[in-house]
């Protein structure tokens, strides 16, 4: 496909427009998220991100250990150690809300903060690890669209339109900068303004509501479905015990749990931290399954670091990421389930 204006020509196959450019918005949606936590929610006091940031550092670190591990006579296939440190907060949360009232609210706020730090390390990792060769002049138009967003915001413009449209042109900057582009969507996040100065409505809080449903019912399954193709044709046992999909697998399912459960248990026993209210330490473990559904944000990292067409690792890492997912999922919601009921019943 290609988008051409004037003498500015962006020529892409349709699944880089997917992942480049659809994907942007939801990284978009993901900085308002984090904006505004930061500001006025989960993350706006120091104290309550020790805990879940503990369990968030635990989480990508053994992951990306163990992934290491398995692969670490292969270099081509080390390019993949981020895949496992992903977690797909809209799965993870979807499969706690199954419970309904059986689990606290803190259990799922604790689970909603570790995902939001997760998804910032999970920027940090994209910035320093899979963009490309920089193009300075590129970088420089990047720059001064930022400049102008910052001055929008310090100006109090609170009209969406100018930031949506020096937006687009600082995704275009970042794009042909070798920067990967969904890091334009965080940055504009941060520039658009939360509050204003005569009680006009939020422009943050307004975008954040109208991408919503377009990310969660649009972009993301779209995203999904173009980048879990797998052929199970010649398919066997082995494919599943080859060292990237096994370092994938179980770096997300025996990963994140020992990570994200350990650091916790750590927090807690060190006085650092609190259990979340009304929870125990079987809902965590159970929390810290969950954590294993990388699915979205792993398929998409994962196309970073084994590009469709070009290696030979493209599929073995989806084969690794819906298996883990899969697994994580099912475990998580039983131990979760199982620890409610307990909870429920002394509570009773």
């Amino acid at each position: 496909m290609v988008a051409q204006v004037g003498a500015l020509k962006i020529a892409k196959p349709l699944l880089l427009w997917i992942n480049d450019g659809l994907m942007a918005l939801f990284f978009l949606l993901i900085g308002l998220e984090v904006k505004r936590e930061v500001l006025e929610g989960q993350l706006a006091k120091p104290s309550q991100i020790v805990l879940p940031g503990a369990a968030a550092i635990g989480g990508m670190l053994v992951p990306a250990l163990i992934y290491w591990f398995l692969n670490r006579d292969n270099p081509p296939a080390l390019n993949g150690w981020a895949i496992p440190t992903a977690t797909d907060i809209a799965f993870a949360l979807g499969v706690l809300a199954l419970l309904g009232k059986r689990v606290p609210t803190s259990l799922k706020l604790f689970l909603m903060t570790l995902a939001i730090i997760d998804d910032l390390g999970a920027i940090v990792i994209i910035a320093i690890f899979y963009s490309g060769t920089l193009s300075t002049l590129s970088l420089m138009l990047a720059g001064a669209c930022i400049a102008a967003l910052v001055a929008m915001n310090r100006m109090g413009v609170v009209k969406l339109g100018p930031y949506m449209i020096i937006g687009l042109i600082l995704w275009v900057c970042v794009l042909k900068s070798g920067v990967h582009a969904t890091l334009a969507g965080v940055t504009l996040a941060f520039c658009i303004p939360l509050r204003t100065r005569n009680a006009e409505p939020s422009p943050l809080k307004a975008l954040e509501h109208a991408l919503h449903p377009w990310v969660s019912f649009g972009i993301l399954p779209l995203f999904a479905f173009a980048n879990a193709g797998l052929s199970l044709s010649g398919v066997t046992l082995e494919s599943f015990t080859h060292h990237v999909p096994m370092g994938i697998a179980v770096g997300l399912l025996l990963g994140k749990t020992i990570g994200v459960f350990g650091l916790t248990w750590m927090a807690v026993k060190t006085g650092i931290a609190a259990l979340p209210s009304g929870a125990n330490w079987g809902q965590v473990l159970g929390v810290a399954i969950l954590c294993g559904i990388g699915f979205t944000m792993s398929l998409f990292v994962g196309s970073l670091a084994f590009e469709p067409g070009s290696s030979e690792y493209a599929g073995m890492d989806r084969m690794g990421i819906l298996t883990g997912s899969l697994f994580a999922a099912l475990i998580g919601y039983a131990v979760t389930a199982a620890a409610s009921r307990r909870n429920n019943t002394l509570a009773s």
